[in-house]
């Protein structure tokens, strides 16, 4: 296949998922603790009996909110489209493969990589039914990617809270034929410089797909509890605005506790990470390195990067002045399709404007050639 625009950053998000699916494919004994759709008061919801609630169906953005009109321009681009008056109807343009590929095809777009569903297995607060759930949408996700496999490239979740779990679960989805693993991350769990997660990298290496990381919050839920009107806003626009840079804390441990050095095999994504903060955070990691910490690693932080790591965004009018500070073999554009923060279906329109000044095939590079040789598409 002849690929001319690869978006490295997609979703297939919880509230699109079909009803049925997590109770109809659960164990006997965890059925009762998987989510459902039932009415709510805003129309059908998803939730679970343990009262961990995750959205409306076919609704916005991971959360599953309601679409407001004039609330967020992405939003209301999207919705030209029809996309939720679908989802009201329940037709799930984002989750059924035969129409999402009319949705790429509509973008320009002629593979993409889909992140899942990690943020609503921890809503659900319940480790062993989560587990259960992640394992069902990695089959559903098997069967899905089938149709269009040289388009439709799907990341396999992997269990949160548990790295024994984990790397079973590692093993068995690399037999499934999926291309890539997502890893959850949060801010209480076990940080990546501690030597509890080496089998989880010997794992991975030894599969040889690629591990992904994506953005996430970087407080806890209950931070935010109780809050409302301008004070929510405001916490809201603080974690919008911040969130991406908190990724330093893996690639910093990955790097400084030698995971890359040790596993020269192992490569790695930071999806939805942007780049322009990127620059100062590989310049910091160097100075360190060479002032205080020659003894820990072999290369310089920044060679580790380049040799191993990729990061996506979806317009970065900064880090595009950067480039050679990041490396442009590193960098991967994506639509982040169909998130609030993306930027389908005007993803032509977002390329032309924040390389206007690059060479073509610097751009092409981004928008294409690198996924394309990160996830086997090309040669």
């Amino acid at each position: 296949m002849q690929y001319r625009r690869i978006s490295a950053d997609c979703h297939l998000d919880m509230p699109w998922m079909p009803p049925q699916l997590f109770v109809s494919e659960a164990r006997r004994d965890l059925k009762e603790r998987m989510p459902y759709v039932e009415d709510g008061p805003q129309g059908p919801q998803w939730v679970a009996k343990n009262g961990a609630s995750f959205g409306l169906k076919n609704g916005v953005g991971p959360g599953g909110a309601p679409f407001v009109p004039g609330q967020n321009y992405r939003v209301d681009k999207m919705a030209e489209t029809g996309l939720f008056e679908d989802g009201r109807k329940d037709v799930r343009r984002c989750t059924e493969p035969h129409l999402r590929i009319k949705d790429m095809d509509r973008d320009g777009v002629d593979a993409e990589v889909m992140y899942g569903i990690l943020g609503a297995a921890s809503r659900l607060n319940d480790r062993e039914a989560a587990n259960e759930m992640l394992r069902i949408y990695n089959d559903w996700l098997k069967e899905f990617c089938r149709h269009y496999p040289e388009r439709e490239i799907g990341l396999a979740c992997l269990p949160y809270g548990d790295i024994d779990d984990a790397v079973k679960e590692i093993h068995r989805v690399a037999k499934l034929g999926i291309k890539g693993l997502e890893l959850s991350c949060s801010w209480d769990m076990d940080p990546m410089w501690h030597p509890v997660w080496e089998p989880l990298w010997n794992a991975v290496e030894d599969v040889q797909l690629p591990l992904h990381f994506h953005t996430f919050p970087t407080t806890s839920p209950r931070a935010r509890e109780g809050v409302s009107g301008q004070t929510r806003r405001a916490a809201m626009f603080t974690g919008v605005s911040a969130f991406q840079m908190g990724l330093i804390n893996i690639i910093a441990a990955l790097i400084g506790a030698g995971v890359l050095e040790r596993h020269p095999r192992l490569r790695v994504s930071f999806g939805e990470s942007g780049i322009g903060w990127l620059p100062y955070a590989l310049d910091r990691m160097d100075f360190e390195y060479e002032d205080r910490f020659r003894d820990l690693i072999k290369l310089k932080p920044s060679e580790y990067w380049r040799r191993q790591c990729k990061a996506t965004f979806q317009f970065d009018r900064i880090g595009a002045k950067m480039i050679d500070e990041i490396g442009v073999e590193t960098l991967m554009w994506g639509s982040d399709y169909p998130h609030t923060d993306g930027v389908w279906p005007e993803s032509s329109k977002y390329i032309e404007e924040q390389f206007a000044d690059l060479p073509a095939d610097v751009v092409h590079k981004i928008t294409c050639e690198n996924a394309g040789k990160f996830y086997g598409l090309i040669n």
